[in-house]
């Protein structure tokens, strides 16, 4: 198994900006198809098509996908707040703009931050990292400030509840990389620690659905159905099984302050696809979350 590294070289640095890019896509993808597609039937379907296509992309690889007696309660675990997570996310969809939602959802880093030092003491970030975080999302909070004020996102003036339920998939999803990380699953392959939210999130989110009387519309749009398809093959498959390979391979602080970069590529992706205003504060955002990154990757001093 590759020996974890202390910093992030310039291949995993290309990686964690284009898994950014595409997460940022994502919900913009996901606010066009919940309008046809119900949300907790769209994300089980998901999970779904992306766990038969990571066992397919084993099975021709050679491998098998044995989930193992010594990763199953961690895996079981890791589901569990998976599912949550995105039901969380999908069903607030419903109820504020994507561009208010990605803000809250990136929140994960600090949630990480804070709880990375008890299961992992020598990832302790230091003053410099601390500012650069700060700063980073000083830089998102400024590019969609005009969208955290009113309640116009949402009918009836239910935006909060949408805005909460981000805050919440946040959490859980810090709350997931921080089981992987102090579990049985950090030592795993990241096919099995991937597979094992898939199949769980896919389960759950299933009999939610059917559990709150979800139903397919009689027609559902070729949009729809091609966002789909890009956040089961694209997103769901390929950029989390790179992302949970990275995880396994360098400081899980250093990679989550990456998804800070996701709120600006989501605002660029709410212009182009939701007709969302482009303003400078884009710029000036994006060249507060490039400095405050260059400050999170700075190795701390040594004693």
């Amino acid at each position: 198994m590759t020996a974890r590294r202390l910093q992030l070289d310039p291949f995993a640095i290309v990686c964690l900006v284009g898994c950014a890019a595409l997460w940022g896509l994502n919900q913009s993808a996901t606010k066009l198809a919940v309008a046809e597609i119900p949300p907790l039937g769209q994300a089980a379907a998901r999970s779904a098509g992306a766990a038969l296509l990571l066992a397919l992309w084993t099975w021709a690889r050679g491998g098998r996908l044995a989930l193992g007696a010594a990763t199953w309660r961690a895996g079981l675990l890791a589901g569990l707040l998976f599912a949550i997570e995105f039901g969380a996310i999908f069903v607030g969809l419903q109820y504020t703009t994507a561009s208010r939602m990605v803000v809250y959802i990136y929140l994960a880093p600090f949630f990480v931050a804070l709880g990375m030092p008890f299961i992992q003491p020598g990832e302790r970030l230091g003053l410099p990292q601390l500012a650069g975080l700060g700063l980073a999302f000083s830089g998102v909070v400024l590019a969609f400030s005009e969208h955290l004020g009113g309640g116009s996102a949402a009918p009836n003036g239910q935006a909060w509840w949408g805005d909460a339920l981000g805050v919440g998939g946040a959490a859980l999803w810090a709350a997931t990389t921080l089981t992987i990380r102090a579990s049985t699953l950090s030592s795993a392959p990241a096919e099995r620690t991937l597979m094992y939210q898939l199949l769980v999130s896919a389960v759950l989110l299933g009999l939610a659905s059917v559990a709150v009387g979800e139903s397919l519309p009689a027609q559902v749009s070729t949009l729809a159905w091609g966002s789909l398809a890009f956040q089961t093959v694209v997103v769901t498959f390929a950029s989390y099984l790179l992302w949970f390979w990275l995880m396994a391979r360098y400081p899980a602080t250093q990679i989550s302050a990456f998804t800070l970069l996701t709120p600006v590529f989501g605002l660029a992706a709410g212009v182009a696809l939701l007709d969302e205003p482009l303003t400078l504060r884009l710029g000036i955002a994006l060249a507060a979350v490039v400095a405050g990154l260059a400050l999170v990757q700075r190795a701390p001093r040594k004693p």
